[in-house]
């Protein structure tokens, strides 16, 4: 009985060993995804905003050159 007993809570142990490492494994894939979509987000912000101070910069000197 006593062997049975361990043998059970082994074979316990090591499913829930397999079901955390596999919950640990998705939750690190979906940080690595989420860490890609703020640097997508980032990335975007900044050509936006690089985009701006063309047109900013562009805007100046045509005012500039048409006095």
């Amino acid at each position: 009985m006593k062997k049975l007993t361990l043998l059970a809570v082994t074979l316990g142990s090591l499913v829930a060993g397999v079901g955390c490492h596999r919950n640990t494994r998705e939750a690190a894939k979906d940080d690595v995804e989420e860490a890609g979509d703020k640097t997508e987000n980032a990335a975007e912000k900044a050509a936006d905003k690089t985009e701006d101070a063309v047109e900013n910069a562009g805007d100046k000197i045509e005012d500039a050159t048409d006095k």
